[in-house]
C-alpha cells in the first residue's frame, strides 16, 4: 500500500467526521475480490458460507 498522508481541516462546522465516508465502498469492494478470487458473484449481504460454493 502506498504511503497515505491524512489532513484534519479545521472549520467553524459542526463535526461530522473522518472516516465514515470511506465506509460505503467496502461491501462492493469485498463482492468484487470474492469475485476476482473465484468467479462467483455475491448478490446479497451478509456474505454467507453458502454463497461461496
Amino acid at each position: 500500500m502506498p504511503q497515505v498522508d491524512v489532513h484534519i481541516v479545521e472549520t467553524e462546522n459542526a463535526p461530522g467526521g473522518i472516516g465514515e465516508a470511506s465506509v460505503p465502498p467496502i461491501a462492493p469492494a469485498v463482492c468484487n475480490a470474492i469475485y476476482a478470487a473465484t468467479g462467483k458473484r455475491i448478490r446479497r449481504l451478509p456474505i454467507r458460507a453458502e454463497d461461496l460454493a
